[in-house]
């Protein structure tokens, strides 16, 4: 009797302990470090602030009404990973009269960076551009967010990719439009993608901060079901709002292919959450073009209010 009694006794605490350190999104086990569990964490809202969240897009929003200095490193290597061509420059973007314009302080270039035109030869290049260059001056922006559902209606080319490229960074866990065969293979939270990663959620300080870590990872196995192998992500303790996030992304649809790998760090200027590191390593090849293997980091300081 005492031995049943005694084995009950293990099972039922081991059926308590298992509520309390695993929670269930769709098929997925997201799993709790003792930490974590410790801190009594309101896990639903916050697996729910992490699908809605706007901190981490309002970031870069903030870019937009603030002046600052940027180290642009832009690097596009040969199949053996030697670098064929090379850009790095140091700008300021100067905000003022709600209008922004960008000086170009210092600038260096290597190989056939630029075409005879000046153009830009590579599409990794041109994407940065289009991200973090500033061309003339551009007035009226706020950092308000509003509507973060990103589409690709209307647009095409460059502007389309761009649009595709916000999707992944702002809004990880969305359907990307317009891209051919991948469907719904980037909906990380939706019931069709549930069961293919393992998720945790822990406690450990980043740039100084305690933060919680919700990392989730493609199970073995799985690969090719997916878009995003593993995406990282940390957020303040204080506030929930996302201090870093990493991004490894990769998909192989024969007329397409590429290898991604992406990192974004943030940091406090007075009252806004503003981007300091973005690093990106990428390889691709589309059909028509040449492939492109391209690296490039933006570092981002000395931030001032408008003028």
């Amino acid at each position: 009797m005492k031995n049943l009694i005694f084995i009950f006794f293990i099972l039922w605490a081991g059926n308590v302990y298992s509520q309390k350190d695993t929670f269930y999104l769709n098929k997925n086990v997201v799993t709790l470090s003792e930490v974590v569990v410790g801190k009594n964490m309101d896990i639903p809202s916050f697996i729910k602030r992490l699908q809605e969240d706007t901190s981490f897009y309002k970031a870069f929003k903030n870019l937009r009404i603030l002046g600052f200095s940027a180290i642009n490193d832009i690097r596009m290597l040969d199949k053996n990973g030697e670098v064929k061509a090379y850009y790095h420059s140091k700008t300021n973007q100067v905000r003022k009269d709600s209008c922004r314009t960008m000086e170009i302080l210092d600038e260096k270039t290597s190989g056939d960076f630029f075409d005879s035109n000046g153009g830009y030869n590579y599409y990794t290049a041109n994407m940065y551009a289009g991200l973090f260059f500033t061309k003339g001056k551009i007035c009226g922006e706020t950092n308000i967010v509003g509507d973060v559902n990103f589409s690709t209606a209307g647009k095409s080319g460059i502007e389309k990719h761009k649009e595709q490229l916000k999707i992944l960074f702002f809004n990880p866990g969305g359907k990307i439009s317009g891209i051919p065969f991948m469907g719904k293979k980037t909906e990380l939270y939706s019931e069709t993608m549930s069961g293919n990663y393992d998720m945790n959620i822990d406690v450990e300080l980043h740039n100084g901060k305690e933060c919680f870590v919700f990392k989730q990872k493609v199970k073995e196995g799985k690969r090719s079901s997916v878009v995003i192998n593993e995406m990282v992500t940390w957020f303040d303790v204080k506030d929930f709002s996302i201090t870093g996030r990493s991004y490894d992304l990769s998909y192989d649809a024969g007329l397409y292919d590429f290898k991604v790998s992406m990192e974004v760090e943030m940091e406090n200027f007075e009252d806004l959450i503003v981007p300091k590191l973005i690093r990106y390593n990428g390889d691709w090849k589309v059909f028509g073009k040449k492939r492109e293997r391209g690296i490039f980091t933006a570092t981002l300081s000395g931030f001032t209010r408008s003028e």
